[in-house]
């Protein structure tokens, strides 16, 4: 006899005691030791190695993080597919925002992050996956990425933290092919500086918001990017706070520069 969080785990059914135990708490974990399938009642319940198991994954399970959720929400927001994207992911982190993209189909997706040994290994694992790591998208050069987009991506995605994207959207237009898309994640605690923060790391007050919604759209327009839609997250960051997604387009072809960041 084993427990059950532990033989999902063994079985793959599960990434983790953790993740097992969501899984069983909500409903989604049936087992039958001979008789009928019945839903699993505890994490810590014993039952044989060799009983059935049918596993539902977790709405937050189709991506390798739940970042992958709030892309897509902006994706089917606004209509647009990643069909046949050569697409640029900032701040890719575990790969929530580049999962999604693959499976809707971009062709190639290059990820950036200044970590390292971040990436799930079912991205690591996939070919359309170019990773650079150990680097700030603030010293990225065009020349690293000409052989993946030449002519410049169909469209960049961003999500990062700790920094202000007043810091990154510069670098990124010259980046985009014309038309190209920009889909990024803004999140106002790393915008609205130390003294808008309050108890827990919240934004401490919501008047805040449509300043920093006023501030990184304005620069998009600056930068010659047409913001089209600008959204609240489905879903609020892991410490809780509110998030909002921006869609942009290049619509006026940028001076070529020396990226020096």
């Amino acid at each position: 006899m084993t427990r059950l969080d532990q033989l999902l785990v063994k079985k793959k059914l599960a990434n983790s005691r953790t993740h097992a135990k969501k899984l069983i708490e909500a409903g989604r974990v049936m087992l039958s030791e001979g008789g009928p399938m019945e839903p699993a009642r505890k994490a810590g319940q014993s039952v044989s190695e060799d009983c059935a198991l049918e596993v539902s994954p977790l709405p937050e399970d189709q991506y390798v993080s739940r970042a992958g959720l709030k892309l897509a929400a902006i994706l089917d927001h606004t209509g647009l597919t990643p069909k046949g994207w050569h697409a640029l992911d900032v701040g890719c982190s575990t790969g929530g925002f580049s999962d999604c993209l693959l499976q809707k189909g971009a062709t190639s997706v290059v990820g950036v992050d200044v970590g390292q040994g971040q990436l799930a290994q079912k991205l690591l694992d996939d070919s359309r996956m170019h990773l650079f790591e150990g680097i700030n998208a603030r010293h990225l050069e065009a020349k690293q990425l000409a052989p993946y987009a030449d002519s410049g991506f169909d469209a960049i995605v961003m999500d990062v933290s700790f920094i202000s994207q007043s810091l990154i959207l510069p670098q990124l237009p010259a980046l985009l092919k014309p038309n190209g898309q920009l889909l990024t994640l803004v999140k106002p605690q790393f915008e609205v500086g130390p003294e808008g923060i309050g108890k827990g790391g919240l934004v401490r007050d919501t008047k805040l918001f449509p300043q920093v919604h006023e501030r990184i759209t304005s620069l998009c327009c600056e930068l010659g990017l047409e913001v089209k839609e600008y959204i609240e997250s489905p879903i609020k960051g892991g410490d809780g706070n509110r998030e909002f997604l921006l869609w942009a387009t290049q619509k006026v072809k940028t001076k070529e520069v020396d990226i020096k960041l």
